[in-house]
């Protein structure tokens, strides 16, 4: 249970954090989105080790290079699909077709 109480308290510490960030000017407004990035990837990696006790013992291993995997072929497919979308939004602008008409 100790483990649940800690990983709630950092959660809520993250989420009040993640808040302040937007809502105070504590944090210069250029910087904003970077530390929203940076305070979701703690939050991940505190629920991923705190709630589904993800780590890096023996008895884990597996799981965490399971979710490791799954989360780069996630990655592989956003970035992937992305890229498929910019090509196209390039390669095909209506501006272009009108232009190689005339």
């Amino acid at each position: 249970m100790k483990s649940y109480f800690v990983g709630f308290a950092l959660s809520l510490a993250l989420t009040a954090a993640s808040f302040a960030t937007i809502m105070s000017d504590i944090v210069p407004h250029s910087w904003r989105l970077g530390s929203m990035v940076a305070l979701c990837v703690i939050q991940l990696l505190v629920q991923l080790a705190y709630f589904l006790h993800l780590g890096t013992g023996k008895s884990q291993a597996q799981n965490t290079a399971i979710f490791a995997c799954t989360g780069l072929l996630i990655v592989i497919v956003v970035a992937g699909s992305l890229w498929v979308m910019h090509n196209a939004n390039i390669n095909m602008m209506p501006t272009q077709a009108i232009s190689q008409n005339e």
